[in-house]
């Protein structure tokens, strides 16, 4: 008996769709892969970076990773202001800021009102450029040339900036924001008895300043004085016209959402008043704020 022929099975021609489907499988992943990175969160890849970085330095320790900005000081990076070289008129302000405190509605009208009130008084000045007025949402600041205020190599007042000073005085007495004045000074070296360096008398400067508002009816708690030497100028010293631009005073006027996060003494005399005022309604009998709380039942707490 002759035995069946098997019939051979064709050639399959199409077993490529299977590395062609392979392929675009790939591709795809390609392309959704390469999708994913363009559209990175900017936030998201710094938390990385910052954190990455921190695990990789051996001489931090932790994660420290940053999640939002940290609030900024009372008085703006004065190398922010150096960059500004015309004055800025009430109407044209610095841009606000992108972070930290924000200033009420309060606080805007009341330094809107400072401002005009200050450019209305001072006009001869401000038009002559002696005086200079920068402001925003949280902060003025009245930059005055030293050249109306001290003799050269001095830190005494004369007499033509008293009357100056007065005014800026009434205006600033009708408010209550916290005041800041600041001393500068050109590079040029000074060695005196009474100043040794540029740092001594830029804050005698600031305090002459201070002890007259003080005396035009302001009071004392709202006013500080702070020296910054040659350290901070808005232009260069290379020339007697840039020294003299470097030579001010700057009276900035802060909004009350700056004061009331940088002015610390007044922060912890409010928190020693709450204490005194909680302790002195508490009942006769009554535990003290903060003593420790006896939990034990009474028969363990005679052991």
């Amino acid at each position: 008996m002759a035995r069946k022929k098997i019939p051979e099975e064709p050639v399959n021609h199409e077993r490529w769709l299977v590395s062609y489907a392979d392929f675009i499988t790939l591709l795809f992943a390609f392309f959704v892969v390469m999708y994913s990175i363009s559209s990175v969160n900017e936030g998201k890849y710094r938390v990385l970076s910052d954190s990455i970085s921190a695990a990789f330095d051996p001489t931090q320790s932790g994660l420290p990773i940053k999640l939002i900005s940290p609030v900024r000081p009372p008085i703006v990076d004065r190398n922010f202001q150096s960059k500004v070289e015309d004055a800025v008129s009430v109407e044209g302000q610095y841009p606000a800021l992108p972070s930290g405190p924000e200033a009420s509605e309060k606080d805007k009208i009341n330094l809107r009102k400072i401002s005009q009130q200050v450019v209305k008084s001072l006009s001869p000045l401000v038009n002559k450029k002696l005086i200079k007025l920068t402001n925003n949402d949280l902060w003025i600041e009245i930059e005055i040339k030293s050249s109306i205020l001290f003799p050269s190599g001095s830190a005494r007042l004369s007499p033509k900036a008293r009357p100056v000073l007065r005014k800026i005085g009434e205006i600033l007495g009708q408010f209550d924001n916290q005041i800041q004045v600041e001393g500068f000074t050109d590079n040029v070296p000074i060695d005196t008895d009474e100043f040794p360096s540029n740092w001594e008398l830029s804050s005698a400067r600031a305090a002459s300043v201070v002890h007259l508002l003080a005396g035009a009816k302001l009071d004392p708690r709202r006013l500080s004085a702070v020296g910054y030497g040659e350290y901070k100028p808005i232009t260069s010293n290379e020339t007697p016209k840039g020294r003299r631009k470097n030579r001010r005073i700057s009276i900035v006027v802060l909004s009350d959402a700056i004061a009331r996060t940088a002015n610390r003494t007044e922060q912890l005399e409010k928190a020693l008043a709450g204490k005194r005022k909680a302790k002195a309604t508490l009942k006769p009998g009554a535990a003290p704020l903060g003593a420790p709380v006896n939990l034990l039942p009474p028969r363990r707490q005679e052991r």
